[in-house]
């Protein structure tokens, strides 16, 4: 326990992400911990099939392989590990580690986290996991490890539990914790930190070609500097920190198992090159109970692209679509979607063609393999003028269904297993609340009248947008205040609908964040089952806010 400044940084944001940013985190400058996020709600499932072929599998192998390259580093610089890729089975990733360090002759203590693995009371399910808080990885810092895994966690926890371990926070510290969630949540999708996936990409001000990864200076206060080891590529400044704030996120409310975060609390400041000052966090009582993934398997999937070139495109995809009817009579569900790529007078045939997508799912692998190819290639040469597709159909592949539960926080065994074999619980919260509805906040006076332009939104609004489960949300923010007394009238639900019309038959909720000049629409249902489903041509949203932004509409010159 410390007052002493905590350095943590990211080295992955998502299990596949860049291989060699444990090396480069480690070597680039000072830190005192090294975090990695491996779990999202797909690679739940993903472990979830693996495990199923392999009952000793179940975690993020690349983490292990990066401890082959890196632990010694780690060691050497007395930076502490933590990461999630414990994924099912964090007791066999820890055991393998171990098993690592015994053959590198690297003496270090490695702890696991367990607790979440709510399967066995979820029948049915494949996989089903409560999102665990940070005191549990706390408690295996103050015992000595150097290195902790576990399952599914918050992706914030990942940094709660290092600052619980080293300011010594306990759990009514609500407004500390705060601010660690909310640089937690910062860091946790590593370089959209640092200038990855963001709207103003293109100004050219900065090389993006391989940005480092983030890290936060956390103060004992709560408050906390985002930033990234000098001389790495990418930025950091208070717009790809809102950008991440934004991110997958449900209003101004972020409930996590330890505090619940107010995001309309949360003040951003440039504090000098690639340095944003967080400060002004609020954090009140979490809720009394654990949100649950389930994930199970949904049926099988398949999918066929329709290649449509030069005229009477409309025409020809009517022909393709009543002559496969009679095979989609027979499957539980099926979907069209025609893009239209093609231009008129064309001087390329790609670019004279439009694709038409048919996704079929059923329970059976059979009606949605054979079937489906079968009755493609039976069109070859009996169809419309062109006839061609981007690519047989195969056999038909699984697919996964996403849902959420919810159970009280003291039915959760949530416990500590250290590298000398004693098993600490850790106590669930012992303050909580349940939210009430938050009252709107006061708007900025709007801009006065003047002449208009018609002009795509995202000269003025940069977004950020992702799924959660079914959901989806996209956050919008403006890079001044004149923008922003723009946009917090103008970008109304009604506005997005008519922007958006995918969104005008589903509940759509406005969150407005003046602090962060940002609005944030939580849009429910348009994912369907989750992004396992693969219920859309962009199944997470990520590219929803981009399309948001594209979108023409009257804007005020004097914000062009």
């Amino acid at each position: 326990m410390t007052t002493a400044p905590l350095r943590i940084g990211n080295a992955s944001g998502f299990y596949g992400d860049r291989f060699d940013a444990m090396r480069e985190m480690l070597t680039g400058g000072e830190l005192d911990v090294l975090t990695g996020d491996y779990l999202a709600e797909l690679t739940m499932l993903i472990l979830g099939r693996d495990r199923l072929k392999d009952p000793t599998g179940g975690y993020a192998r690349t983490f292990l392989r990066q401890l082959e390259e890196c632990l010694g580093l780690a060691h050497e610089r007395g930076v502490r590990i933590v990461a999630n890729a414990g994924g099912l089975n964090p007791a066999g990733l820890a055991a393998r580690i171990r098993e690592l360090a015994d053959r590198l002759d690297i003496p270090v203590r490695v702890a696991h986290v367990e607790g979440d693995d709510l399967t066995a009371a979820h029948p049915g399910t494949l996989a089903a996991h409560a999102y665990l808080g940070g005191f549990g990885i706390a408690t295996c810092l103050r015992e000595g490890a150097d290195v902790v895994v576990t399952g599914r966690v918050t992706d914030a926890a990942l940094v709660t539990g290092p600052a619980v371990a080293h300011f010594g926070w306990g759990p009514g510290d609500h407004d500390r914790l705060a601010g660690a969630v909310v640089a937690g949540h910062v860091l946790e999708c590593g370089a959209q930190a640092t200038g990855g996936n963001y709207s103003f990409f293109a100004d050219g001000s900065h090389d993006l070609r391989h940005p480092g990864f983030p890290l936060a200076e956390l103060h004992e206060d709560g408050t906390a500097v985002i930033t990234k080891h000098p001389g790495t590529g990418g930025f950091v400044d208070v717009g790809t920190v809102t950008a991440q704030l934004l991110y997958e996120t449900q209003g101004a409310r972020y409930a996590g198992p330890d505090v619940t975060a107010r995001l309309d609390t949360v003040e951003l400041i440039q504090d000098g090159p690639d340095r944003v000052r967080v400060s002004g966090v609020r954090g009140e009582a979490p809720p009394p109970t654990l949100k649950v993934g389930l994930n199970r398997l949904g049926g099988f999937r398949n999918e066929v692209a329709f290649v449509l070139t030069g005229l009477d495109i409309e025409a020809k995809a009517a022909l393709v679509r009543a002559q496969m009817a009679p095979m989609l009579d027979k499957v539980t569900y099926s979907g069209w979607e025609l893009t239209r790529t093609d231009r008129p007078d064309a001087d390329t045939e790609e670019t004279a063609s439009a694709l038409l997508r048919l996704v079929v799912r059923d329970p059976e692998q059979d009606a949605v393999g054979r079937a489906l190819s079968g009755a493609a290639v039976e069109l070859a040469l009996a169809s419309y003028p062109g006839f061609h597709v981007l690519a047989l159909p195969g056999k038909g592949s699984p697919y996964g269904v996403f849902e959420d539960a919810y159970v009280p926080q003291d039915t959760v065994d949530h416990a500590a297993l250290l590298h000398d074999g004693r098993r600490i619980p850790v106590a669930p919260a012992h303050d909580t609340a349940v939210p009430e509805d938050l009252p709107e906040p006061p708007l900025p006076e709007p801009l006065p009248h003047g002449p208009l332009t018609r002009a795509p939104l995202g000269l003025v609004a940069g977004a950020r947008s992702g799924d959660k489960g079914g959901d989806a949300n996209v956050g919008v923010w403006a890079r001044t205040d004149e923008a922003w007394r723009w946009l917090a009238h103008t970008l109304t639900v009604d506005r997005l609908r008519e922007l958006l019309p995918d969104t005008a038959d589903l509940k759509v909720t406005r969150h407005p964040l003046p602090k962060l000049r940002a609005l944030n629409f939580v849009i429910e249902g348009i994912l369907g089952e989750g992004v396992a489903s693969q219920a859309r041509f962009d199944p997470q949203a990520k590219a929803l806010g981009e399309w948001l932004r594209s979108r023409h509409l009257d804007i005020p010159e004097a914000l062009l």
